[in-house]
C-alpha cells in the first residue's frame, strides 16, 4: 500500500506595506502597460494591493509576486472592460478606431514576423519575452513570474535575440518590412 504526505502551508499574515515596497513598482508597471495611463494605473495598482488585503487568510508565502502579476493583470483588464462598455465620448471613439485602422497593417507586419521567429524557439519563449521587453519586468522578476532560474530566462532570450537577427525576411519571403521589428527594443 503506497501512503503519500501532503504537505500543508501556513496562510500567511499580510504586510502590505512591506510589500507594497516590495511589489509595488512591478505592479504599477504592469498597469502602465495595460492601461496607458498613469492615473489609471496608480488606481489599478491600488485596487490590486486592496485585493491582496481581502484574500489575506488565503495567502501562502510562495508565489506572492505571481499572485500580484496575475491581480494587477485581472485589475487592469476588468478596467479595459469597464471602459469599452461605457465609451466616454462616441466622436472619440471614432477616431480612435480610424486611427487603429492606419496601424492594422503595421502591426500586423510585426505580429507575422514575431510569429515566425517565436516559432523557432521553445515553447513559453513568447510569455518571456513580453514579461521582460513589453512589460518590463526584470530577470528576477521574469523568472519568478514563469517559474524558470534567471540564467534560464537569460539563455531564452539570448537564443529569441539570435533568431530574429538571423531572420532574413526578405521581400519575396515575407511581407514584413525590411528588417523587421527588433526584439531588443530598439528601432529596425
Amino acid at each position: 500500500m503506497r501512503c503519500s504526505t501532503f504537505e500543508t502551508r501556513e496562510p500567511v499574515s499580510v504586510d502590505v506595506e512591506s510589500l507594497y515596497r516590495k511589489y509595488g513598482a512591478m505592479v504599477l508597471r504592469r498597469c502602465r502597460s495595460m492601461l496607458g495611463d498613469e492615473q489609471s494605473a496608480q488606481d489599478a495598482t491600488q485596487d490590486v494591493f486592496v485585493a491582496l488585503l481581502k484574500r489575506e487568510g488565503q495567502l501562502e508565502d510562495r508565489g506572492l509576486s505571481a499572485f500580484l502579476w496575475r491581480a494587477a493583470t485581472n485589475v487592469c483588464l476588468n478596467k479595459i472592460r469597464s471602459q469599452k462598455r461605457k465609451p466616454m465620448d462616441p466622436d472619440l471613439d471614432r477616431i480612435l478606431q480610424i486611427s487603429e485602422a492606419a496601424q492594422q497593417m503595421e502591426r500586423s507586419h510585426a505580429r507575422s514576423f514575431l510569429q515566425r521567429v517565436f516559432d523557432q524557439g521553445p515553447e513559453g519563449t513568447d510569455t518571456i519575452a513580453v514579461l521582460h521587453y513589453r512589460d518590463g519586468l526584470t530577470l528576477e522578476e521574469t523568472a519568478e513570474v514563469v517559474g524558470m532560474s534567471v540564467s534560464g530566462v537569460r539563455k531564452r532570450l539570448r537564443q529569441l535575440r539570435a533568431a530574429a537577427q538571423a531572420f532574413d525576411p526578405s521581400p519575396a519571403s515575407s511581407s514584413a518590412p525590411s528588417g523587421g521589428p527588433r526584439i531588443d527594443g530598439g528601432a529596425a
